[in-house]
């Protein structure tokens, strides 16, 4: 629907971004961390967006990059966080601290945040450990076969795998077959498909 919005920020407060693009004033709803990374009132800004829509309410969240995003869709997935849930965790923790605890194991930090008890904290750990969705567009850029076989890479983490043993599997299996010629020589369907089964195999 919408992947970003630029315009000229019209208020700040907590939680609360205004952005006129041209004409058209927008309410979002964002973190504590999109407020102190966007500039002063009057300046113009790109926010990323996504829009939650219920019969009774839509409502439009903004970030001020497509990690901070991702993260917050990936906290979606945890049952009982919710979208304001998400944002308040993003308000009070950021990201490389979040990736941290997740890592460690770290259900404390997690649980220091208002309204997250230690059943929410655990499913969140359950849910995410090794599974965030990290890569945005500029990481990509810098790792183009990376971003070339994204998609296998979100496929298997879908399937429950961990994140960081399928990107290695994934880059490792493409170093051997770059080379390749049956491999060189299928569509990128058919090279996502090799690596895709090879992947399978090497997980398991």
């Amino acid at each position: 629907m919408f992947n970003s919005l630029k315009g000229v920020i019209t208020y700040k407060a907590h939680n609360t971004v205004h952005l006129d693009v041209n004409g058209w004033e927008w309410d979002l709803y964002v973190p504590a961390s999109t407020i102190d990374a966007l500039g002063d009132i009057g300046s113009t800004s790109k926010i990323y967006t996504w829009m939650y829509v219920r019969e009774d309410q839509i409502r439009m969240f903004g970030f001020a990059t497509e990690e901070e995003r991702n993260v917050f869709l990936d906290l979606l997935k945890v049952e009982g966080v919710g979208a304001k849930g998400a944002v308040k965790i993003l308000s009070n923790i950021a990201i490389s601290k979040f990736v941290e605890a997740l890592d460690g194991g770290n259900t404390e930090i997690l649980e220091a945040v208002s309204g997250i008890g230690k059943k929410t904290a655990a499913k969140i750990m359950l849910t995410l450990k090794g599974k965030l969705t990290l890569e945005d567009s500029t990481k990509c850029a810098s790792h183009p076969e990376k971003a070339e076989f994204q998609d296998v890479i979100n496929s298997l983490v879908d399937m429950g795998y961990d994140k960081r043993d399928v990107t290695e599997v994934v880059d490792k299996i493409t170093a051997q077959l770059i080379d390749n010629s049956e491999f060189s020589s299928k569509s990128h369907s058919g090279k996502e498909e090799m690596i895709f089964r090879q992947a399978l195999v090497d997980l398991a």
